[in-house]
């Protein structure tokens, strides 16, 4: 099971192009990813996740506004995952949290393909609309990042809150999970 975007229809799902608005404005934080891994600089990094947070708003507004893509439902979580998998693993390598604390705040991230892929291999592939819990863990872990960034105390605190907000994520994406197999 992936996150995603629910087949409102519209016309931007409708253009039958993979380059709708939204797609781009997803797309784009690959690039930021990559310049969050190479800039060593705090106030450059705060301003990439800045950045990222903020086409990960645009992103799906733009998709409500305008109608989203099947791309789009697989496109937007992906690149949202690519992002914080990149940037935990930069504040991994700094140490300031233990790999535990780590593996916690990204567990949803971890754990959402690995469903998604359970559905592919029994051929029932399919994604959940974007739910509370996870733009819940999403928050949670862009105040981690910029925690860490701004040298705060509220690191560690906030990293374990995370972790408690993926773990409800999961249970409930889980739940979803369940409700769809049994309607199918």
């Amino acid at each position: 099971m992936a996150e995603g975007s629910p087949p409102l229809g519209g016309r931007q799902g409708q253009a039958g192009s993979a380059l709708t608005p939204a797609n781009l404005v997803s797309l784009a934080r690959v690039p930021l990813a990559v310049a969050f891994a190479l800039f060593d600089r705090a106030g450059v990094r705060v301003l990439v996740l800045a950045a990222a947070a903020a086409s990960d708003l645009l992103d799906g507004w733009l998709a409500r506004r305008l109608g989203p893509s099947r791309l789009g439902a697989v496109l937007d979580p992906v690149t949202d995952k690519a992002f914080m998998l990149t940037a935990f693993s930069v504040l991994a390598l700094s140490g300031a949290l233990t790999p535990l604390e780590v593996v916690g705040v990204l567990l949803r991230d971890i754990l959402a393909p690995l469903g998604y892929l359970a559905g592919v291999a029994m051929r029932r592939p399919f994604t959940v609309p974007a739910r509370l819990g996870g733009k819940l863990v999403t928050t949670g872990q862009s105040l981690t990042l910029f925690a860490w960034l701004m040298g705060s105390r509220y690191l560690e605190p906030l990293a374990w809150a995370t972790a408690a907000m993926a773990l409800y994520a999961i249970a409930d994406y889980g739940r979803a999970a369940v409700r769809h197999s049994s309607q199918s």
